[in-house]
């Protein structure tokens, strides 16, 4: 947990965004900011997630959890009981 705080903390950087306008725009207080960006695993995910769509990084979390997106996914697909979901169009 302690590498994907980390990985938060350089993309907020990255984007040019404090500590303060990015847990402003992702409803989080600043303290709850800092407890993700030091990888702290009690923090609630729905924070978590808050963050990562300021960062847009929302859509990247959703593809690297999709089973669909690997081999063993995709030769075991027929145990999700499900074909793989289409893709929404982008506007």
């Amino acid at each position: 947990m302690d590498l994907l705080g980390e990985h938060m903390r350089q993309w907020r950087i990255m984007l040019g965004l404090s500590q303060e306008l990015a847990a402003e725009r992702a409803d989080i207080s600043v303290g709850t900011l800092r407890r993700i960006e030091r990888g702290d695993p009690g923090v609630k995910l729905g924070s978590f997630l808050a963050l990562a769509r300021v960062l847009n990084l929302d859509k990247r979390l959703e593809e690297a959890t999709d089973p669909l997106n690997t081999d063993l996914g995709r030769m075991r697909a027929h145990t999700l009981g499900r074909r793989r979901a289409k893709r929404r169009s982008t506007p």
